[in-house]
């Protein structure tokens, strides 16, 4: 068996392991983060399970950190003593963002992993089968049910040779998206194999396995080796380390190979991770803004070779540049080596601990401003700055751009600072988290103002007519739907409140015409939902009474919290009716007729009939009929 296999196999409670089929999985741990996990853990509350059931749950808070007014320090209050009361470890915020945190700190190869997050997989760099999820898949996870999925794909990523020059990590993930496109992982899982895998270390690994999200794959995962084992006792958890790999002659569904040697630097430009084209292309334009850090590169690698590039330099004048490190544990050593001092006196901005500009929380760039970011997404407008034009890059290439002001030919740009290994002391920071109550019974919940209880959605009716309230082109992200932002986000815990905001930087008037008939529909072409995990994209769109997406394709995440929240993902069985399809048009469909994985049929106000399908498991089906998950799980 290949590696993917060997783990699914040792968790299987149920279902059929041929991909497409529907597989439940024990999960051994999972993560929140307080843009997601304010909803998963009052979705969790309503359980009334007394105690988390899994191995570990970790609560972080790292993406919405800016505490302008009361309702992020209220929900940081909240997070801390659901903790605390339903035996889940707090990470406070400050303390560094969830992936490089679990990473450092709780990931351990073989386990399965679940996390409200879509990059999650980042812990596939150290052997874990790590997924992202809804906020409610997550809740049902601590609560001890297993998680369903479709069984994936196995697709095996062959690496060979080594990097040479300036290419580093970053750059044969942005190979592979412009190999596969941003849908081209959709119900995969892409495991990493070859003679280059043992060039790269578990940062390397996990900045991969982190933009694997950015290909709609189900996860992505590398072996557990001496490398790991590495990592694992750096981090003083060689305990921890298990080795883990294919068969030999292990069986693949697809393969992928890739020469590492012939790797140059690269750019994802606006606006999506796939419009990859050399550096040495861009060579000219120049640069407003430099942002280094995010969960795909913010390790002590990753920024200790950037101090060494900006060593005895200082920043170009009009290129603000901006550093956020990934944990303390990463920010305690570059203090310790210098390399801290070095940032700072070179011009850089440090930043906190945790995601910011990434997900628009500060750091905004300029009016019609280009940025150079070494993050995993660049959509139109997430940054914070809708008309801002963002490129993805390694921390190389940023701190080269940061230097001259803009893109130059990396053929100028002489030797590359070598990858250091993780110096001999490596500091733990175990002691900044927060453990939970041995007895959480008497721990009370503080809630503040903004936190709402949540909605009970109906079930779904017989007879479904609805409005189009929008259509839609392709590739449209969660962050078009339910927008990120310092402002929107501290909305996270107020349904009501955040449904104001959906698809408020695509159409203006989506909710007034939405809260203007009784149910609606959302018509797109292909891979709808697809970024980030927030399940508030489903949720939103549902408190507003849109009942059914109607799409040529859908992302994985967003497609499961269509179920969690009873909206019917439908599908056209001919891509070319949807251009029968206009805003405004209302839509009959007999909902009793619908059966999971069969096509039906669905009336037009004009008269006529298109033919549309899904894709929905027999459970999947009861639970859109039930009106959503939590419904499903109370009727059990």
């Amino acid at each position: 068996m290949n590696l993917t296999r060997k783990i699914i196999t040792a968790h299987l409670l149920g279902g059929d392991m041929t991909p497409g089929k529907s597989i439940d999985l024990r999960i051994d741990q999972t993560l929140t983060q307080d843009a997601t996990g304010t909803m998963a853990w009052l979705q969790y509350e309503a359980m009334d399970v007394p105690r988390v059931k899994t191995e570990l749950s970790v609560s972080y808070v790292d993406h919405n950190t800016l505490q302008m007014g009361f309702r992020n320090p209220d929900d940081h209050r909240f997070l801390r003593t659901t903790a605390h009361k339903f035996g889940a470890i707090f990470s406070p915020p400050g303390t560094g963002i969830c992936h490089q945190l679990h990473l450092e700190n709780f990931a351990r190869p073989g386990i399965t992993l679940v996390g409200s997050d879509s990059h999650t997989p980042t812990a596939g760099g150290i052997g874990a089968l790590a997924m992202g999820a809804g906020g409610l898949s997550v809740a049902l996870a601590m609560a001890g049910k297993p998680y369903t999925i479709p069984m994936p794909e196995v697709m095996r990523i062959y690496l060979d040779n080594n990097l040479t020059g300036w290419a580093s990590a970053k750059d044969i993930i942005l190979h592979i998206l412009k190999e596969l496109s941003v849908k081209g992982g959709v119900g995969k899982v892409l495991e990493y194999d070859g003679p280059g895998v043992a060039t790269l270390s578990v940062p390397e690994r996990a900045t991969i396995t982190n933009m694997g999200a950015e290909l709609g794959a189900t996860t992505s995962i590398f072996p557990s080796d001496d490398v790991t084992r590495a990592f694992l006792k750096a981090q003083g958890r060689e305990q921890d380390w298990q080795e883990l790999h294919a068969d030999p002659n292990a069986t693949y569904d697809a393969e992928l190979r890739v020469d590492l040697a012939t790797i140059p630097p690269l750019a994802a430009q606006p606006h999506m991770p796939d419009v990859v084209t050399s550096v040495a292309s861009l060579a000219g334009l120049q640069v407003d803004q430099v942002a280094i850090g995010s969960c795909t590169n913010s390790s002590y690698a990753d920024l200790r070779q950037v101090a060494d590039i900006l060593s005895g330099h200082q920043t170009h004048s009009t290129t603000d540049t901006c550093v956020s490190p990934g944990s303390k544990q990463v920010l305690d050593m570059l203090a310790d080596d210098g390399s801290l001092s070095t940032l700072l006196l070179s011009g850089v901005r440090l930043l906190e601990c945790s995601c910011g500009p990434c997900i628009g929380m500060g750091g905004s760039p300029v009016s019609s401003g280009v940025s150079v970011r070494t993050f995993n997404r660049n959509f139109e407008g997430r940054s914070g700055t809708k008309d801002a034009k963002v490129y993805l890059t390694s921390p190389l290439t940023a701190a080269q751009v940061a230097l001259n002001g803009g893109f130059t030919d990396p053929s100028t740009w002489g030797t590359p600072p070598s990858l250091p290994a993780l110096p001999k002391r490596v500091p733990s920071i175990r002691h900044l988290f927060l453990m939970p109550a041995e007895d959480g019974s008497s721990v009370e919940i503080l809630r503040g103002p903004n936190i709402v209880p949540l909605e009970k959605f109906p079930s779904l009716d017989a007879t479904l007519s609805a409005s189009v309230i929008i259509k839609l082109e392709d590739n449209i992200t969660t962050d078009h739907i339910m927008p990120a932002g310092a402002a929107i986000t501290a909305l996270r815990s107020n349904v009501p409140a955040i449904a104001e905001h959906v698809f408020e930087r695509v159409d203006a008037d989506f909710v007034s015409r939405a809260r203007s008939v009784k149910n609606g529909i959302i018509v797109a072409r292909e891979n709808y939902g697809q970024g980030s995990s927030r399940e508030h994209a489903a949720l939103a769109p549902r408190h507003l009474g849109i009942r059914a997406v109607l799409a040529c394709s859908l992302a994985r995440i967003h497609r499961a919290n269509l179920v969690n929240f009873g909206i019917l993902p439908l599908t056209f069985v001919n891509p070319a009716d949807y251009d029968s399809i206009a805003a405004g048009m209302s839509l009959t469909l007999d909902t009793t007729a619908i059966t999971a994985s069969a096509p039906t049929t669905v009336a037009l106000d004009n008269g006529s009939t298109i033919m549309v399908t899904n894709d929905l498991s027999e459970q999947e089906l009861a639970i859109i009929r039930a009106g959503g998950l939590l419904n499903f799980v109370k009727q059990a």
